[in-house]
């Protein structure tokens, strides 16, 4: 690779463009109401906005979970996006809190339906798709699965892609959102029910741990004798859902999705009275939270396992509770954000249309390519960490195609299992139209009606 201004390659200048993508993407279509006293996007929650931010949520999971691979940890390659994966997942969290009880109220008749349409059609169809398209290519390759784990893997009671883990809390979170709203009147205490239920799903993972710390001698895990040997494939990171923090530590922006919902009317009335007083008291706060994060993390940590003593249990659960409140503040304040300032264009509307299979074929194509990290084989462009540059470039690109290749294969199969009623129109009289050019509508079961869009949520 052609160096220019000493050793500066083309790939260092992508190094610092991937390092402030985001900053890019926000200027571009950016709708700004700073400096303009009382002027607000009304738009700021529509579904052009919402789609923007879930786009810029699906580019930073994406990055995040190229920062992760070995060799950008040692070469500091992404390492902005090293520990921001939950920041994006919370935005997703949030958007789909926040469409379900936005539906729930305007739409009749909403829940009727509901577990088919939004559960199982718009989630579960999705997850299994994935699931079958990986045991596809995991067979291709050769992978050595126990025939158990193969079976486990199918039925989803295993992972057979670690990072389908979103789908199946997001269906868990709606039927608890389902169970509340069609049998308890008063929101409050649906709100109060939900937060209960997702401080549970949190002790589930800290009691679980990362893995099967519960079988077999002490402190296993640390000995790398017993890994190679003895370890069943069952005991291992990422077999068994809630094996990992991150199962559970961005949840509760979900909850604060259907609060900010609820009360958008009273929120967005608050913040214009003295917006920028109250943003910035917002962002402090949001500061400080994070902080009370940080600390959490440094002082007890999600993987004091490796301390060696034992699960480390009560570590896990004290860690959590000081992320509790930042994934609680964080969304809010990005969305009160977007009162004054919000982006669309058509990058970030694309990655938002195809946001959960981009997210979900994201696993194979970091795994298709890692012959690109080292520059003994097959590829080297003069320097690892261009090298390394390289791939991000090719793990980004290839996640959107073959995102929207899955997203089209699961329409299909959403098509083929289920049935849509489509609207035709019949002519009828009209007393003031005696040429009978005024119309009604008949709705009858259409056997071939198209699928909607695959992967639509609320």
């Amino acid at each position: 690779m052609a160096e220019f201004f000493g050793n500066i390659t083309i790939w260092t200048v992508l190094d610092k463009i991937l390092c402030f993508f985001f900053i890019v993407l926000f200027v571009w279509g950016g709708t700004n109401k700073f400096g303009r006293k009382g002027e607000f996007n009304d738009d700021f929650t529509g579904l052009d906005a919402m789609k923007s931010v879930r786009g810029f949520a699906a580019l930073g999971v994406i990055l995040h979970h190229t920062s992760q691979e070995f060799m950008f940890q040692e070469e500091g390659v992404l390492s902005a996006f090293v520990n921001a994966g939950a920041y994006f997942v919370a935005i997703f969290f949030f958007c789909s809190g926040y469409g379900l009880l936005k539906s729930f109220d305007t739409k009749k008749d909403y829940l009727k339906g509901f577990i088919k349409k939004r559960i199982v059609k718009a989630i579960v169809v999705p997850f299994y798709v994935n699931v079958i398209v990986y045991g596809v290519l995991m067979f291709i390759a050769k992978m050595p699965l126990e025939k158990t784990q193969w079976v486990t893997n199918f039925l989803g009671i295993t992972m057979m892609n670690r990072y389908a883990w979103f789908p199946i809390v997001l269906s868990i979170l709606y039927l608890v959102f389902y169970i509340c709203f069609r049998f308890i009147k008063n929101r409050p205490v649906c709100f109060a029910v939900i937060f209960v239920f997702m401080i549970g799903m949190a002790m589930v993972f800290c009691f679980a741990g990362h893995y099967a710390w519960w079988y077999g001698p002490e402190n296993w895990w640390m000995d790398d004798n017993y890994w190679e040997t003895q370890m069943q494939w069952w005991q291992g990171e990422q077999i068994f859902w809630f094996s990992g923090e991150w199962w559970v530590n961005a949840a509760p922006a979900f909850l604060t999705g259907l609060v900010f919902a609820n009360y958008e009317k009273q929120i967005v009335a608050f913040f214009k009275k003295k917006y920028a007083l109250k943003f910035h008291i917002l962002l402090i706060i949001t500061v400080i939270l994070y902080k009370l994060s940080d600390f959490g993390q440094a002082h007890w940590g999600y993987w004091t396992e490796w301390n060696g003593n034992g699960p480390a249990i009560a570590d896990k659960v004290c860690t959590y509770f000081c992320q509790l409140p930042l994934f609680l503040t964080l969304p809010l304040t990005v969305f009160v954000l977007m009162m004054k300032y919000h982006v669309s264009n058509p990058v970030s509307r694309f990655f938002g249309k195809y946001s959960l299979h981009t997210y979900l074929v994201n696993l194979a194509v970091i795994t298709s390519l890692r012959f690109i990290e080292l520059p003994e084989v097959l590829v080297n462009v003069g320097d690892v960490k261009n090298n390394l540059l390289l791939y991000a470039v090719g793990v980004i690109l290839l996640s959107a195609y073959f995102g929207m290749k899955e997203q089209k294969l699961t329409g299909w199969v959403q098509g083929k299992l289920f049935r849509e009623k489509k609207v035709y129109e019949a002519p009828r009289w009209s007393l003031s139209d005696p040429d009978v050019n005024s119309k009604h509508t008949v709705c009858v079961k259409d056997p071939v009606a198209p699928a909607k869009e695959a992967g639509s949520q609320g």
